[in-house]
């Protein structure tokens, strides 16, 4: 199975993008849900998982992880239709994420090497951060050239129409929004909130 490095991290406009950094600011003490990747501990899966999102997101979201066979395994049930994944200790950096249920059926298809929703946005964050082997491959595991690391973000999966007018360059100005993985079925709009 794929690893969890979606560079996957996404709003239909700025807007969104806009009430993701509101939110991360008001949840700035350093907490588990929260802090950043030198205070959260990433052995924990659970606070690896909350610390993707806002507070508000974390303390009631299903936390999925992979198992040793590949498949996902519930290791909380949540409440509020957020679902977050623990940073995969696979990369070279945390990587944690939350999505919403649009987001979570994009992951599940880009994950299975399936066609993804049409048009249906999904919102994913990512506010440790990621580290991607390519910008421009969804399925390479090894650098590719176009390697990158993105800091805090969110993402807009799941519509076309969200990237237009994003560049999709292989190596992109991360502290920029951009298109990761422009020209195939996963692209997606990658939105900094640093």
């Amino acid at each position: 199975m794929q690893s969890f490095r979606i560079g996957l991290y996404l709003a239909a406009a700025s807007g969104l993008a806009l009430g993701a950094c509101s939110q991360n600011e008001e949840a700035a003490a350093p907490t588990p849900e929260t802090a950043t990747e030198t205070t959260v501990d990433h052995s924990d899966p659970i606070a690896s998982a909350m610390s993707a999102g806002p507070r508000a997101v974390g303390e009631g979201a299903t936390i999925l992880a992979p198992g040793a066979d590949g498949t996902m395994e519930t290791l909380r049930e949540g409440t509020n239709g957020w679902t977050c994944i623990p940073d995969n200790p696979a990369t070279p950096g945390p990587d944690p994420m939350c999505m919403d249920a649009n987001a979570l059926k994009w992951a599940a298809a880009w994950m299975g090497k399936e066609e993804p929703p049409a048009e249906t946005p999904g919102f994913m964050y990512m506010l440790q951060g990621g580290f991607d082997a390519s910008n421009t491959d969804p399925y390479a595991t090894e650098p590719d050239g176009s390697w990158i690391e993105t800091g805090p973000h969110v993402m807009i999966v799941g519509s076309m129409k969200a990237l237009e007018g994003y560049p999709s360059d292989a190596k992109p100005d991360t502290s920029l929004p951009y298109v990761m993985w422009a020209g195939t079925p996963y692209a997606h709009l990658m939105i900094p909130v640093e």
